[in-house]
């Protein structure tokens, strides 16, 4: 489903195909922060379209998600090497490895602590790293759960999805869990965010569905048109309701408060949309895998 009438997307081409950008993040300076999975960069896109690009080493460590922490500085998962990787504006990195061996981290998120919170998706855990590099890591009451993305929620709590458990999970700033099983079996969620409304809002990849949780734990899920879409990231709108990118179709959709889905066909059918951030101006900008950035430039 398409409505192209309502939207202008344009794409901007910054790396090689075969580069990867997966996620990116508005940083502290107004730039976009963008990891490239695949070639071991960072690249930053500037307000007037300078592109810098910081190789980071081993080149195979695959940077994934980033996020800007209180301490000025951007915060990612490098999901090969198993570090937590940091870059100040001015290109300088370091990163701090998991205490856990191959725990494959992922997602991270800024707690309402003002520490980084991450998921190990290899080692059933949610770590805590300090902006001073120290790391705590709480093991999970599962095993095989591969949990995903985090992000914090309105309860001074982090919200987690767990992909093979095919779950949401809890976890308090002192480190105890509850999960939530989701209603619709194999769903395998992803991405997830906290709505304006205060909901936790989340992607099932597998289900090809979009799903809300209260803080309470109780559950929502709508089906997409095309359940076969694999929605991957997930970002509030602050006009109310999410937006979602949907990798396998090349499309952007968003979903209101109420459940009413619009999708959105991306210029590059096979771009392989996963991130999504936004601008200091409001801008919505996506990671396409295959080597591009995206931006929706008006809504009617």
């Amino acid at each position: 489903m398409s409505h192209p009438a309502h939207v202008r997307i344009r794409e901007t081409r910054i790396a090689d195909s075969d580069a990867g950008p997966y996620d990116l993040t508005c940083g502290p300076d107004g730039d976009l922060w963008v990891t490239m999975v695949h070639a071991g960069r960072i690249a930053r896109l500037t307000r007037d379209g300078q592109l810098d690009s910081y190789q980071l080493a081993p080149a195979t460590c695959g940077p994934s998600i980033i996020t800007q922490a209180p301490d000025g500085a951007l915060w990612f998962t490098r999901n090969r090497d198993h570090r937590i990787g940091r870059i100040t504006l001015d290109g300088e990195t370091s990163s701090f490895p998991t205490p856990t061996p191959d725990s494959g981290p992922f997602g991270i998120t800024t707690g309402p602590d003002g520490a980084l919170w991450f998921t190990e998706m290899n080692s059933d855990r949610i770590g805590r790293v300090t902006t001073d590099g120290t790391i705590t890591e709480y093991p999970l009451p599962v095993t095989g759960a591969f949990p995903a993305a985090i992000t914090a929620g309105a309860d001074q709590a982090l919200w987690f999805t767990l992909n093979q458990a095919h779950a949401i999970g809890r976890i308090t700033l002192a480190g105890q869990t509850t999960l939530h099983p989701l209603p619709t079996p194999g769903a395998a969620p992803v991405g997830i965010c906290r709505g304006t409304d205060g909901f936790l809002w989340f992607v099932e990849i597998a289900a090809g569905q979009i799903g809300r949780i209260s803080p309470d734990g109780h559950l929502e899920e709508f089906p997409l048109p095309d359940r076969d879409a694999r929605p991957h990231a997930i970002i509030a709108d602050p006009a109310g309701g999410c937006w979602f990118t949907a990798w396998a179709a090349g499309r952007i959709g968003h979903i209101t408060t109420a459940g009413q889905i619009d999708e959105h066909d991306l210029p590059t059918p096979s771009s392989e949309p996963h991130g999504l951030a936004r601008t200091e101006d409001g801008v919505l900008h996506i990671a396409l895998e295959t080597g591009g950035l995206a931006r929706l430039e008006s809504r009617a």
